[in-house]
């Protein structure tokens, strides 16, 4: 768990080096480990940094607040915060809604929390699973670019986040929806056309 700090942290303090930089950025960008994929994405290099500071601190706050009885996903996209997992009651449910709201910079939350007990390992690795296998899929399409799509799965849902044109958004959706293993497709997209 520290080294993830750590690195994360280092992540943070290089990304926001990079945007102090800016005759260099997309040199020093191409450097840093995320440099290539923000090179590529369709958000400002200052809000790809902003996303990692978002999931970040939603995450801290949801873990100081709730412990343990709660598995829950915080995943930022143009400041667009999409909540997966699984609370313990509505009550929680709301009350992680409402801390996420609350973070700096973050200016909508969807809230895809469910009510129940928490996945196991097995179904947890699981999700990972069939993210890696729809985003290989992603890589094989040429309607539009894998990066410009990230793939959040939770408990056999499939959630796509991006800045996308409404033929792009259909054509990942589709992609994600014919790959085995995923039960639902939902679109949390922001459409450029």
């Amino acid at each position: 768990m520290k080294k993830l700090v750590l690195h994360t942290l280092l992540g943070l303090s290089v990304g926001l080096s990079v945007i102090t930089l800016s005759g260099c950025v997309p040199v020093v960008a191409v450097g840093v480990g995320t440099g290539i994929s923000m090179a590529e994405d369709r958000r400002t290099s200052g809000t790809y940094v902003m996303d990692e500071e978002i999931e970040i601190k939603v995450a801290h706050q949801i873990r100081e607040n709730h412990g343990e009885n709660t598995h829950v996903n915080v995943t930022s996209y143009n400041r667009r915060v999409l909540l997966t997992g699984e609370v313990p009651d509505a009550t929680a449910r709301t009350k992680v809604q409402e801390i996420a709201k609350g973070v700096k910079n973050v200016r909508e939350v969807q809230n895809e929390l469910i009510i129940g007990p928490t996945t196991t390992f097995t179904g947890r690795s699981n999700d990972s699973y069939i993210t890696a296998k729809v985003k290989t899929r992603f890589l094989d399409d040429a309607r539009f670019s894998a990066n410009h799509v990230k793939v959040v799965t939770e408990a056999g849902t499939v959630f796509l986040m991006g800045i996308v044109k409404r033929e792009e958004g259909n054509a990942a959706a589709e992609v994600a929806a014919r790959t085995d293993g995923v039960l639902k497709v939902v679109k949390v997209f922001e459409y450029m056309d």
